[in-house]
């Protein structure tokens, strides 16, 4: 095996290789990388196809290999049901996140109330949005590698700033699953400081930091953040946004209008293709009035009959002005948070925050150096006007918004390789810092080249009724399975109260110090039991372990994840399997024979796949026994609440 040597300041593996920067968005992503003579970035289009790659995946019913960008995106009109788009959107959700929002996409998401990962039916196959993130990033390297005729195997990947943990890890398994390294997953408002040029000079920010808002409005999701330059160092003071705010929802208020003003047939609403009919129609009308006054197109129902429609941009202004809204509230609230008011909103922010605003941890500034527009939703005329008179000043748009965050995440690659100098790199931890959680694998807590000293947590419960104790085993290393990493040490967080299975709250926090220090401490926050231990995660461990780690980590990425997926299903299978047991224990005499019968029998149907090493079969006969039991558990529902009200009286 060919040796390469690894910077543990930085966990980067130093070699000559090409780094690309990747922005994997919910509507378009691209790649882009640093040309090697101009050092400037540019945007890869490989074959003239186009610098944007649709986020958009489509598996035929034949069974071959999954289609991806433009190519995919022909079929979301004649193939809905197995084409995915906004995908995004589901990376490190679980059902519940997802809330209300499955029934707008077209595709079914599964939802057996497991508060685990969702996953996507297409036919008889479950995906993951890791899996299908990973489609996308394949293609992006694949263009790459045939663009630029050298191999690609790192990558620098942008997420929005406001993703938590599990999002940005569920981003860095797609990378891994895709056959890239990722060296780095870097803040969207950060990369767009980068490709604007701002704070790569270090003395143009030597006697004055910088101060930048980055709004950044793309297809699926909203995010604004104020950055402070200084000296080559980026700072993101705070980041406000929303998940589910974006394009798709400009095209969704559309899609509304005319459903109403046009009396369209719901239809348009049930029918797959009529619903992506209307809304590439919508999105279409988004674009076009935002160079025009007026739109028209037509809608072919099922039986073929034509309905015009027609959409103003008086019309389609007003549409949006409540999101707009929304998105100011959040610049307003970021500005907030950063202690920050502009002159301009002086007299707004004091509506709202009164005195506080003469405290010293609000500093009055007369406006910020730069408003940055990111996102191909800020071409909208009405966004620009209301960024540029909100902030007081013409928001800077000089920039490709579809193109400027993957221009930032080549310059961010272009630092990692030692080409620019100029710019602090903070150091980062080398490995991936975690847990061991049911069925063996390694849950990570802090990603390998998070910067440090830094501190990160998540919660957890229990698995068993009446558990009382807890074994938290500390591991490090790049590998799904605990097994393949180094365990660095445990502790048994004792004392829960006992509880059923699922109930006890235990937040697991983890603290990096500059050192390498690891603090690890376990609460149950009902009780306020509490636990903690020092460890040291580099103890023992030469730089060629460190080395054989990460490759190890890309050698069986394919295997890895494999193997994830198929323990997460057994795992949420045997969970659902507990909950359908206590359930017709609890509600015996609620149900009918029959009905106990045939779950018991899906049951025992289920409990057999838990040997299987299909995953699409476990899943299969989960999303079987979902159905089975979901009409008769609503009415047992609702017949014990008719019972618990029942001689009670309301108001």
């Amino acid at each position: 095996m060919a040796k390469v040597a690894i910077n543990l300041a930085t966990g980067a593996i130093q070699q000559d290789e090409l780094i690309v920067g990747i922005d994997l968005g919910t509507t378009n992503s691209l790649v882009a990388y640093v040309h090697p003579e101009t050092r400037q970035p540019a945007a890869i289009n490989d074959l003239g196809r186009g610098v944007l790659v649709p986020s958009v995946i489509h598996f035929p019913p034949d069974g071959s290999s999954p289609l991806v960008g433009s190519e995919a995106k022909d079929f979301l009109l004649s193939d809905p049901a197995h084409t995915i788009y906004s995908v995004k959107r589901l990376l490190g959700k679980s059902y519940r996140d997802l809330a209300g929002h499955a029934g707008e996409l077209g595709y079914k998401v599964i939802d057996d109330d497991i508060e685990g990962l969702v996953k996507v039916r297409v036919g008889e196959r479950f995906y993951s949005p890791i899996e299908l993130s990973a489609d996308i990033l394949r293609e992006l390297r694949q263009r790459a590698e045939h663009a630029l005729k050298t191999p690609v195997r790192r990558a620098v990947i942008t997420v929005p700033a406001y993703f938590n943990d599990s999002q940005r890890q569920a981003t860095r398994d797609a990378g891994r699953l895709a056959g890239l390294e990722v060296l780095r997953i870097v803040n969207e408002p950060t990369a767009a400081a980068l490709a604007y040029g701002l704070g790569l000079d270090p003395e143009e920010t030597k006697t004055r930091a910088k101060t930048v808002a980055v709004y950044d409005l793309g297809g699926g999701t909203f995010d604004v953040s104020i950055l402070r330059l200084h000296q080559g160092i980026f700072e993101v003071l705070s980041t406000h946004g929303d998940t589910w705010l974006g394009g798709d929802d400009m095209d969704r208020a559309v899609v509304n209008f005319w459903q109403e003003k046009f009396q369209l047939s719901p239809d348009f609403q049930r029918v797959p293709g009529l619903q992506q009919q209307l809304r590439l129609a919508a999105e279409m009308a988004k674009r076009y009035l935002s160079q025009h006054d007026d739109f028209t197109t037509q809608l072919l129902d099922q039986a073929d009959n034509v309905t015009v429609v027609t959409l103003t941009r008086a019309e389609f202004d007003e549409l949006i002005e409540p999101l707009i809204q929304r998105t100011l509230a959040a610049c307003r609230q970021a500005l907030a948070d950063a202690g920050l008011v502009i002159g301009s909103q002086l007299s707004v922010a004091s509506e709202k925050k009164g005195p506080a605003l003469t405290t010293d941890n609000q500093q009055l500034i007369t406006k910020l150096d730069a408003v940055l527009l990111v996102g191909g939703s800020t071409r909208v005329p009405r966004v620009y006007e209301a960024v540029s008179a909100f902030f007081g000043q013409p928001a800077n748009n000089s920039l490709n918004p579809d193109e400027v965050v993957a221009l930032g995440a080549a310059v961010q690659a272009d630092i990692l390789a030692g080409n620019r100098r100029d710019v602090l790199l903070l150091d980062v931890t080398p490995l991936t810092l975690g847990i061991e959680t049911l069925g063996g694998l390694l849950d990570p807590i802090i990603p390998r080249n998070s910067k440090i000293p830094t501190r990160a947590g998540r919660q957890y419960t229990t698995s068993v009724d009446g558990q009382v104790n807890l074994k938290i085993s500390v591991y490090q290393g790049e590998r799904d399975l605990v097994s393949e990493n180094r365990k660095l040490g445990e502790f048994v967080l004792s004392g829960i109260p006992a509880m059923p299975a699922g109930l006890p709250k235990i937040d697991v926090n983890f603290s990096l110090n500059a050192d390498g220090i690891l603090r690890v401490e376990a609460v149950e926050l009902r009780s306020g039991t509490r636990q903690d231990v020092e460890i040291k995660p580099q103890y023992g461990l030469t730089d060629n372990q460190v080395e054989q780690m990460l490759m190890d980590s890309l050698t069986h990425a394919q295997q890895d994840v494999a193997a994830r997926l198929l323990i997460e299903a057994r795992t949420a299978a045997e969970q659902l399997l507990y909950q359908v047991g206590r359930f017709l224990t609890k509600n015996a005499d609620l149900l009918s024979a029959a009905e106990t019968a045939a779950t018991e029998a899906k049951a025992a149907e289920l409990r057999q796949t838990l040997t299987a090493t299909a995953r699409d079969l476990i899943l299969q006969q989960m999303d079987a026994l979902d159905e089975l039991t979901r009409p008769f558990a609503e009415r047992v529902m609702n017949e014990s609440i008719q019972r618990a009200m029942a001689g009670k009286r309301i108001g």
